[in-house]
């Protein structure tokens, strides 16, 4: 077994490990091996270490090798390297004692990556099977960069790297394994109860790729040998952890208890390998066989230097010791696996503080306890949630409400101010807050505590836009708002001044003033005298100091409008539609409607901005207006908060076509002629139905152009006949008296079915029977080109006539042929939807004057 990894040293250069698996009693000795580096070098690089592992008697030396090497430019470069032999008698590769082992792996040097390093794969490739028990491999593959990781199947490959001659998987053939698989994710490579004809030895090849993200930046393989053995009188331990995947804040000390059974009641060593003992290892984790039930504990002291997105795998292997000195099978060690995955997540920011000013809130954290965060991600919401976070809920789910409105780089920065991107925030309005750290792998820290804040109140804050009268000259509209309560008198002593302002839009781009009031506590203005139909109408209340001498503008409210009503009129149903843009929320509107008393009455209600009146009488109009109910988040606001819009008529019309019709197309080649039939889509479709428009084109690529109309609604059969071709494509629509036609329906197609067919044998005698050569009744040919040769390869006739008419005479002439067998090759011309297409024909015909 054997594979090639790597390790980043500077922006070019890197130090690539060959790491070796053989048997030690083959006694080969390669001081060094030949490592290509993928940039058409290759350099003999030294052993660095050779050491027999796994248990006694196993029969494996581990070798490294290792070597530097520098590229010269960024690029995508494959390494590899060949040693001369693979084992001897490889049930799934023929030949193999005379097959070399090749492995490769594939690195990426790109600015924009970063510093990468491979995989490193901590589990040897030492264990092996038994038949009848299921044998389990997992490479223990640990990313330093933390870069995700999955595994696929590979080929096994042999010289220059091409696949080993006549090479299967364990699954090829079927009657020699069921269940060879390669979990993508955690990298279990599991044979499930290989038979006894699967004993002897396996290779087996797969790909360890790492992910950065979501892009496949290289790749570690992976070939070893699988050994099955028959017959074992050992039964594999079974292995059992106390916790499973979890997630833990980092600080965290995390124990696991990892309690292994043995079926046969033999010594059981519980072993563990992870990236987690390269970050701090546990000396503790012993390997000494335990007698059964064996119990270890996994210790793990979790810090700061752990946080990171991808998650820590730790393999836990349980291996059993068969007390028997003999070799294997008899002497046969088997094993267990468990893994285990745990995200370490950063504590979140602390101690969050926001702070109104103007304006704006100013939020403030304390520094995040773990010093490789890069900054903070700041996310908002106008309410308070009462979020918790679960052990693995990480950042700020969208569930919450909450929505990021800004990011800070640089661990220390540890303040956002909160202006709504310039525009200014708004008075009544509870402003929440949560606070997450960020890693430059993409991992998240808890958020932290919910902070909430809300404006000084200091201005006015609008609280009705409600139209009180709808008229093109005399229309009214009821302003109110909610005067300042936190003024500052040393500041602003008064006397106030209110001046009120409406622009005939949304948004107030064409405001004017229309009135001032000069008392603090007047809060209430009814506006008159203009139009109310055509548009809407938006407010703002300028504050002013008019204290003498000292005479200024203090601020203004937020900009609040009606709501503005329109309505579409269809058949027999009027959809209504509003809009407004308002400083608080409206959660819920009642659409009234008159009634015949002319009273407005309520006839529904809708949590969105649309509403659908059906069951109506088209040609009658009827009158609608919205009352809207929201209300501010803070408190002390009035609640709730009621808007009525503009009064909007309509008159349904019928401008709904009918349902598109269901078609179906049958041929009849014979007669020429296609029969069209249609029924209703759907049962709930309009019954207004008037007629039918046919459609059709020649092929299928063209548009239909309209070939005929029906007239009436209970007529649907329709029958075009006398067709030289009966290929081509049909819709239908349908139409009602009004003129509403409904969409096309699907295009149907059909063809031709082309029938051409020659005799065997004619007589030309004059007799008036079977004089001429000539097809049977053919269909739906345009024309054909046929030869008609004697035994010797003259021509004696040819024509593009399909009715060929041949007289026997040669080229039709007065020379008769004589009697005797003739042969023909005739290509047939056939029409079809999409073109003509020639069929040849071969054959030949006995010409016979006199039978």
């Amino acid at each position: 077994a054997g594979e090639i990894t790597y390790r980043q040293i500077s922006s070019l250069k890197y130090e690539a490990t060959i790491t070796m698996y053989i048997k030690t009693s083959s006694n080969i000795d390669r001081p060094s091996l030949e490592l290509y580096w993928g940039d058409n070098t290759l350099d003999s690089i030294p052993l660095i270490s050779a050491v027999m592992i796994g248990a006694p008697g196993t029969d494996i030396t581990k070798r490294i090798y290792k070597g530097e090497h520098t590229y010269p430019a960024a690029g995508t470069y494959l390494l590899h390297f060949e040693d001369m032999n693979r084992n001897g008698d490889v049930i799934n590769i023929p030949n193999s004692i005379n097959t070399s082992f090749y492995v490769q792996t594939l690195l990426q040097i790109n600015p924009f990556l970063g510093f990468n390093n491979s995989p490193e794969l901590l589990n040897p490739p030492i264990d092996n099977g038994c038949s009848n028990q299921t044998f389990i491999h997992n490479p223990g593959a640990y990313d330093p960069d933390g870069d995700s990781l999955s595994y696929e199947f590979f080929v096994c490959r042999g010289e220059f790297g091409n696949p080993c001659p006549g090479y299967f998987f364990p699954t090829v053939p079927t009657t020699v394994t069921v269940g060879f698989t390669l979990d993508p994710v955690t990298g279990d490579l599991i044979w499930k109860n290989p038979t006894n004809i699967a004993c002897g030895e396996w290779n087996v090849a797969f790909l360890i790729k790492e992910w950065r993200n979501g892009v496949n930046i290289g790749y570690v393989e992976r070939d070893m040998q699988i050994t099955i053995y028959c017959n074992c009188p050992n039964n594999a331990p079974i292995l059992n952890l106390t916790v499973n995947d979890t997630c833990v804040e980092a600080g965290t000390f995390l124990s696991v208890l990892a309690t292994a059974t043995d079926p046969d009641n033999n010594p059981i060593a519980i072993t563990a390998t992870g990236g987690s003992f390269l970050q701090s290892p546990d000396s503790s984790y012993l390997t000494t066989p335990l007698p059964p039930p064996a119990k270890k504990l996994f210790n793990w002291q979790t810090t700061c230097m752990h946080v990171r997105k991808a998650a820590w795998t730790v393999l836990f292997k349980a291996e059993d010791s068969y007390p028997n000195s003999l070799p294997p099978p008899d002497n046969f060690n088997l094993v267990d696996f468990k893994t285990l995955n745990i995200t370490v997540v950063s504590p979140s920011p602390k101690n969050p503080i926001a702070v109104p000013f103007g304006n704006s809130i100013i939020l403030n954290w304390n520094q995040c306890v773990c010093d490789s965060a890069r900054g903070y991600d700041i996310y908002q919401k106008n309410a308070f949630y009462g979020f918790i976070p679960g052990p693995c809920e990480t950042g700020v789910p969208a569930y919450t409400g909450y929505v990021k409105i800004g990011s800070v780089s640089g661990l220390t920065t540890t303040t956002f101010t909160d202006n709504d991107n310039g525009t200014g925030l708004v008075n009544g309005i509870d402003y929440c807050y949560m606070i997450v750290a960020t890693f430059d792998d993409g991992a998240e820290s808890y958020a932290s505590v919910e902070v909430c804040a809300q404006l000084k109140r200091d201005l006015p804050v609008i609280t009705n836009v409600s139209i009180t009268n709808t008229d093109a000259i005399n229309g009214g509209v009821y302003i109110a708002w909610s005067k300042p309560t936190e003024l500052d008198f040393t500041q602003t002593p008064g006397p106030f001044k209110y001046v009120i302002s409406r622009s005939n839009d949304f948004t107030g781009a064409n405001f004017v003033v229309v009135d001032s009031l000069f008392d603090l506590n007047d809060t209430i203005y009814n506006d008159a005298g203009f139009n109310t139909v055509a548009t809407p109408w938006s407010y703002k209340i300028e504050f002013y100091n008019l204290t003498p001498g000292n005479t200024f503008k203090i601020g203004q409210s937020q900009i609040a409008s009606s709501v503005y009503l329109a309505t579409s009129p269809t058949d027999r149903a009027i959809v209504l539609s509003w809009s407004e843009k308002v400083p608080w929320i409206n959660s819920e509107y009642t659409v009234y409607k008159k009634n015949l008393a002319g009273v407005f009455d309520s006839t529904g209600t809708s949590l969105t901005q649309q509403f659908l009146d059906t069951g109506l009488v088209n040609g009658t109009a009827y009158c609608y207006q919205i009352r809207s109910r929201g209300s501010y988040s803070a408190a002390g606001f009035v609640y709730p908060i009621f808007n009525f819009s503009q009064e909007k008529c309509a008159t349904p019309i019928d401008n709904v076509p009918p349902c598109t019709p269901a078609l179906t197309v049958t041929p009849n080649c014979p007669l020429f002629s296609n029969t069209l039939t249609w029924h209703d889509a759907d049962i709930n479709c309009p019954t207004d139905v008037a007629g039918f428009n046919i459609y059709f084109a020649a092929d299928s690529t063209s548009d239909p152009v309209l070939i005929a109309t029906i007239n009436n609604p209970y007529d649907t059969v329709f029958v075009q006949d006398s067709l030289f071709s009966i290929a081509g494509c049909y819709k239908i629509s349908a139409f009602d008296s009004l003129g509403n036609e409904s969409p096309l329906s699907q295009k149907i197609c059909v063809d031709n079915c082309p029938v051409y067919e020659l005799p065997n044998i004619f007589t030309p005698n004059n007799d008036g029977k079977n004089d001429l050569f000539h097809p049977f009744p053919y269909s739906y040919v345009e024309n054909v080109d046929i030869t008609i040769y004697d035994r010797w390869g003259l021509v004696m006739f040819k024509t593009t006539d399909p009715d060929v008419n041949w007289n026997g005479n040669l080229n039709n002439t007065g020379n008769a042929c004589p009697d005797g067998v003739y042969f023909y090759i005739c290509t047939v011309n056939e029409i079809y939807i999409n073109g003509i297409v020639p069929v040849t024909l071969k054959g030949y015909v006995q010409l016979l004057r006199n039978p």
